[in-house]
């Protein structure tokens, strides 16, 4: 906001706007999340995120193709999980990845990409819908315009294209899936749901049922063809037990797809570029100048790239500071963050220790100052940057810690005039 409004005048103006907001999680954790202001950019600025977004987004597809190609003792040091070695090598529909989000910083060096979520990407509802209203409520031109309708028309697609995979013709049933316990999950979903406008229902996952080689089942009984699972991420779905039986459900539901009796959004594919070790395998190839890459490609990998490793010895005998981050990992969580070999910084959180670590070069994330309902504060400024079907879409930004985690606060976006 051009002019800060007093603490008590945010907080009233803050909770009336957001109750007018159906089906939206504006609190989290049982504090603030969503901001009632707006961070403006320049249309250049916006130009800039988006024009990187593309090129990075190349570079991702681009590798996909090579991924698909390696032995399994390869992926396996990728940190990809045995039991999904046949499942991400499926290619179910033209695009590796329906919904992503870039996660890039703006540095003096010009955007640089943390990483790519591929699978399971939240902050939809955020930047695809929240962002306009805050926009219009505050009067400032929102950079996401006509976004929404060209998120509804990738979830179509992909919902009746997923459904084709499975060679039929008559219309499929689809359901909507996520945990029932996550305001946040469940309101994407829907919201998702909301925008296909195709005929569906939403199953909460503890509903769901699986009949091994017959197909997978939704709580009345009947046989379900699409399973679209915006935020049940392929790693968490191998590790989900049946409580009555013990049977390994997510392997279950990876053999449906694979024998054509499921078909799943985002597709498998989207979880062959989940591993941050992907990255790892880019810049190895642009460090040896791979011809796999053009010359053009390989410029695009130095302006936008870090420096990714799958040991630290790299930065240690350069003496630079970097980042220890699982494979697998979300909101910052098991971060870490190296100095001369000793940590400097951790996320409080461990969740995922059991995965595979690699080894980034760290960069500072640029300083802003927001207002909240602690008054007016300093943070950490991370841009989401979503791609549908591998193309830039709506952009938007956290704010917080140097590690960004699910604490950050979501401070809309605006285009100056």
């Amino acid at each position: 906001m051009d002019k800060r409004l007093s603490l008590q005048t945010y907080s009233e103006k803050r909770k009336a706007f957001y109750a007018k907001v159906e089906n939206y999680w504006p609190d989290m954790y049982g504090q603030e999340y969503s901001l009632y202001d707006i961070k403006k950019i320049s249309s250049k600025e916006q130009q800039d995120i988006l024009l990187a977004s593309q090129k990075i987004s190349h570079i991702f597809l681009k590798t996909a193709h090579l991924l698909r190609t390696l032995d399994d003792e390869t992926l396996l040091q990728m940190g990809f999980p045995k039991e999904t070695l046949s499942f991400i090598r499926l290619k179910t529909m033209q695009t590796e990845t329906v919904i992503s989000r870039l996660d890039l910083v703006k540095t003096e060096n010009g955007i640089k990409v943390l990483e790519i979520n591929s699978d399971t990407p939240t902050f939809i509802k955020e930047l695809f819908h929240i962002n306009g209203l805050v926009c219009q409520e505050l009067g400032s031109p929102n950079p996401n315009e006509g976004m929404e309708n060209q998120l509804a028309k990738a979830v179509q697609h992909a919902i009746f294209e997923a459904y084709s995979y499975l060679g039929k013709d008559e219309f499929p049933s689809v359901v909507f899936t996520s945990h029932a316990d996550s305001e946040e999950d469940k309101y994407t979903v829907q919201y998702l749901q909301a925008l296909s406008e195709v005929p569906s229902s939403y199953v909460p996952l503890h509903e769901l049922k699986i009949v091994e080689n017959e197909g997978l089942f939704d709580h009345l009984g009947n046989k379900i063809d699409v399973l679209y699972r915006q935020t049940f991420p392929i790693e968490n779905m191998i590790e989900d037990k049946d409580p009555n039986t013990g049977e390994n459900v997510g392997s279950l539901l990876m053999q449906l797809v694979e024998q054509k009796k499921l078909a799943i959004v985002n597709p498998p594919s989207a979880f062959l570029l989940q591993s941050k070790a992907v990255q790892a395998v880019v810049w190895g190839l642009h460090e040896e100048q791979s011809p796999f890459f053009t010359e053009e490609e390989h410029q695009w990998i130095q302006q936008f790239f870090l420096p990714t490793y799958l040991e630290a010895d790299a930065f240690l005998a350069r003496g630079e500071k970097y980042v220890k981050k699982p494979c697998f990992g979300r909101e910052g969580d098991t971060v870490e963050v190296y100095e001369n070999g000793k940590k400097v910084l951790e996320d409080a959180n461990k969740s995922y220790t059991e995965y595979l670590a690699i080894y980034q070069k760290y960069i500072d994330l640029p300083k802003t100052t927001f207002m909240s309902e602690k008054g007016e504060q300093v943070g950490h400024l991370m841009i989401g940057s979503f791609l549908l079907n591998g193309k830039p879409s709506s952009i938007g930004y956290r704010v917080g810690a140097q590690i960004t985690d699910n604490l950050s606060y979501y401070l809309p976006i605006g285009i100056k005039k």
